[in-house]
């Protein structure tokens, strides 16, 4: 087993930080890496800002990243597709800073699905669904958007249906967000209730492809996870969300997971969530207006802060390294603030996949 001393050989040599705590070279950690076992597709990022977007493309070469599907604004697409070519992909995102909300992700975004079809060739949607949404469309005047099996949920589906794309979908959050900010389930619902109207969808649509980010939701629970899949062989899901997914997965004896991997193998892909934002390159003046634009400011810390998601992810998957994660978790502080800081960490386990399994997860799941 490697230990952090072990592994990061350059701890030290940077600045510390939330998304580098042990201060190391990531570019080193990316060369002791080495090549992945397969050219790695990352399925789910928000790759936006066209110099954000070079420096992401010189952390993607360092860790073997070839191919990158994206979430971006529609008037943004065309300065992404400029820096980065034939390597992104889109999928339809409504504009969730439109000074009408409402309209963005109801009516208006039924035409960007189109124009993101047509002009751009994305072959998927995204819907977020969110306990936060519930927010943004309170009361029951919100419920033909919050539940997935709502009426303007299911004229996206529709649109895409009819467009032969695929569907994304957002649905639920960590449980660490249920046990604090999502606590009154009068608001948000249970976290089990978020499923209710997505099993509903999968069964309307069942010869459409659905993808479930952020390992569908519950990384927490892999027998969940396999009663969903085994209901529905139409979903799919990613890893992304890179902090909660280290932080719950690596809470699985490595047993567990390499069964689950193994039995749903094709229909896990790779995806980081990684978010650039041009606002990452520079100092901030006021509030941003991305609302995570406050992650970096300055190109080397706008770079350390995409690397880390990579370095995390390629660690736990490929080696079998012990040890605590490189990037801080404030889910920790926010369950247990007696017993953590801003700086804690989880545990990140390494699992060791093998390469066969690993090409599949890295690869050959997003060719279909």
């Amino acid at each position: 087993m490697q230990d952090a001393g072990s592994f990061f050989t350059t701890s030290g040599s940077k600045p510390c930080t939330a998304a580098n705590r042990f201060g190391v070279d990531y570019a080193d950690v990316a060369a002791r890496l080495g090549p992945p076992p397969a050219p790695i597709t990352d399925f789910h990022t928000h790759v936006n800002g066209t110099d954000a977007s070079v420096i992401w493309r010189d952390v993607a070469r360092l860790f073997g990243i070839e191919r990158v599907v994206t979430m971006v604004r529609l008037c943004e697409a065309p300065a992404v597709r400029k820096v980065l070519g034939d390597m992104v992909e889109f999928i339809a995102f409504p504009d969730f800073r439109a000074p009408d909300r409402a309209k963005a992700m109801t009516e208006g975004f039924i035409e960007d699905i189109r124009r993101f079809h047509g002009d751009h060739g994305a072959t998927m949607i995204k819907l977020w669904n969110a306990p936060r949404l519930r927010e943004f469309f309170p009361g029951d005047a919100g419920r033909d958007m919050v539940e997935f099996d709502g009426a303007w949920r299911v004229r996206h589906v529709e649109e895409a249906q009819r467009l032969g794309m695929s569907v994304m979908v957002h649905i639920a959050d960590p449980d660490t967000w249920f046990a604090t900010k999502y606590a009154d389930a009068a608001v948000y619902g249970r976290k089990i209730d978020h499923y209710r109207g997505l099993e509903v969808m999968l069964e309307r649509f069942r010869d459409t492809t659905w993808y479930a980010a952020h390992m569908g939701g519950y990384a927490e629970d892999l027998d969940f996870l396999d009663g969903l899949m085994a209901r529905h062989p139409n979903l799919r899901l990613d890893t992304s969300a890179t902090k909660w997914v280290v932080r719950e997965l690596s809470k699985h004896p490595r047993e567990r997971v390499l069964r689950f991997f193994s039995r749903w193998r094709g229909r896990i892909l790779f995806g980081s969530d990684i978010v650039t934002t041009d606002e990452h390159l520079s100092p901030k003046q006021g509030a941003p207006a991305h609302p995570m634009g406050d992650l970096a400011d300055s190109p080397a810390s706008a770079f350390t802060l995409y690397a880390s998601r990579y370095a995390a992810l390629r660690l736990m998957f490929e080696t079998a390294y012990e040890g605590e994660s490189p990037i801080a978790d404030p889910d920790l502080m926010m369950v247990d603030p007696a017993a953590h800081g801003p700086m804690s960490a989880p545990r990140l386990r390494g699992f060791s996949m093998p390469a066969d399994l690993l090409r599949v997860l890295y690869h050959d799941a997003a060719k279909v």
